[in-house]
């Protein structure tokens, strides 16, 4: 089941590699299904892409691949950001951050004119559920955490690239947007891992019949 899995984030990450054209500046997100996305753009040998990366685990795999990439201070905009999810709703909005790599992810995405996802067919699903990740200030955390309960810091989770506490959410969802503005409302909440469908534009989906490609917006 293992290998059938990674086979179904390998095809949904080669179809979504095709986007990345020479000139573009290109966010690369952090994950297991984005582990399939580098190798399959570098294979395409491109010269003249600009490419940021959410994780210092993406940036490492990337350079060693040969891609090039810069600090995120240096571009003002990308062009396209390719990323995975941990849960995809039929509407396009997402849950992020199994890797704790959130907040980076959400901002390279907003950043992006096309933000486009790729996941394996386990990650659809009806509507959106918990854990919800999230990071969080380490300091006032037990403070944090009372204000948003219920919430648990992440067992044996390392801290977020920018060195704060990942910690996950786990109570009802419902509608993602009253929970966002909730937790958006909390100091001590540096991000969550909810992602409004009006971030993304394009889903790709490995299922076991080929790669569904969704549009769920066209590029801003």
């Amino acid at each position: 089941m293992t290998e059938d899995l990674e086979a179904l984030k390998r095809a949904a990450a080669e179809a979504a590699a095709q986007l990345v054209q020479d000139g573009m500046a290109v966010g690369l997100g952090t994950g297991s299904t984005v582990r399939h996305l580098l190798p399959a753009i570098a294979a395409r040998q491109l010269r003249a892409v600009r490419y940021v990366a959410t994780s210092p685990a993406t940036a490492e795999q990337a350079m060693a691949l040969g891609l090039a990439i810069e600090p995120f201070d240096t571009l003002d905009r990308l062009d396209l950001a390719i990323d995975g999810a941990d849960q995809v709703a039929a509407d396009g909005a997402l849950v992020k951050g199994g890797g704790g790599a959130h907040v980076r992810e959400k901002v390279v995405a907003g950043a992006a004119d096309r933000f486009v996802v790729i996941v394996d067919a386990t990650k659809a699903v009806e509507a959106l559920v918990a854990p919800v990740p999230l990071e969080l200030l380490a300091f006032g955390l037990r403070a944090t955490l009372a204000q948003i309960a219920p919430a648990a810091v992440r067992d044996g989770a390392a801290l977020s690239p920018d060195g704060n506490v990942i910690a996950d959410y786990t109570g009802p969802v419902g509608d993602a947007a009253p929970l966002a503005a909730r937790l958006d409302g909390v100091p001590g909440v540096v991000g969550h891992g909810l992602f409004a469908a009006a971030m993304v534009s394009d889903v790709f989906v490995g299922g076991s019949g080929g790669v569904q490609h969704r549009t769920v917006r066209s590029g801003r």
